[in-house]
Parts: C-alpha cells; structure tokens; sequence
C-alpha cells in the first residue's frame, strides 16, 4: 500500500495574522507558501526599503538586522508550530525563544530581495519546540540557526 501524499498548506496575509499576535512593524511573514504538518514550512518575507529599520542599519548601506531575519525564521517557525497542533493562538497565548544555537549570517539582505524562510521541526517535547532553519535569497543562504521555543496555549 502506498503512503499518502503530504498535504502542503499555504497561508495569505489575513490568515497569517489570526495566528501571529505581531503586527507592522515586526510582523515578518507576508506569505507562506508550504506547510507540511509535523515536518516542514516555507516561507516568504519580502524587503522593502520602507522598512523603518533601514534608516538607521545603515542610512548609506541599508541591511537588514541579522536578529530580524531571525524573528522571521522565528514567526514562520510558530505558524508551523500552531497549523501542526491544530491550534489557532487566543490573546493568551505566547510563543517565546528559549535558545538559538549555530547562528550564522552568510549575506547581507538588503532592499528588494525576496527571504525564503525554511523551518523544520526536529523535535517537539513537553511544549519546547526545536527547529532547524535557514534563510535564503535567491538560491543562496544567507542566514541559518537553530532555534528552541516555548509555546503556551
């Protein structure tokens, strides 16, 4: 008997946003493009130089803040977290890192490149999630880590 084909789930803006309490300035998901449930999500940040961090990282050379490309793994990371559970988050819950291992910043990003956020779920035990992640623009990684969070529902 052959296994079942993976349902691959897509998320738009609105939906993103039942399910992470972030917004503008520090909502960094515009869309998802796959999520395989208890395995893997791919993801989409696209920088604008309308960014409000660009003016001052750096007003000549603007880069996107290696930490914010983090929080971006990081948001796409929970919507994988939450869709898996089946759980869409009230007022009450909290996602919160607990740890960030082997972060590595390979390229900067910078004004109109297009982050390809990529999370997958290495283990999940007693509410700690552990995720591998990677961040890429066009074909070449730019950020990676591993990252632990707790989610309280």
């Amino acid at each position: 008997m052959e296994a079942p084909e993976a349902q691959i789930i897509t998320m738009e803006i609105n939906e993103i946003m039942t399910y992470l309490p972030h917004r503008y300035p520090f909502l960094l998901v515009d869309r998802v493009d796959s999520i395989e449930l208890g395995k893997s999500v791919v993801a989409i940040k696209n920088v604008t130089i309308n960014e409000p961090f660009f003016t001052g990282h750096f007003p000549k050379h603007p880069v996107m803040p290696g930490v914010l490309v983090l929080e971006a793994l990081a948001q796409a990371a929970a919507l994988l977290s939450f869709k898996t559970v089946g759980h869409v988050p009230d007022s009450d819950a909290v996602v919160y890192f607990a740890g960030i291992d082997n972060a590595r910043f390979k390229k900067p990003v910078v004004p109109g490149d297009q982050l390809k956020l990529h999370a997958t779920i290495l283990r999940q035990i007693r509410g700690i999630w552990k995720y591998a992640t990677y961040a890429e623009v066009n074909g070449q990684r730019v950020a990676e880590a591993e990252m632990m969070a707790t989610i309280r529902v």
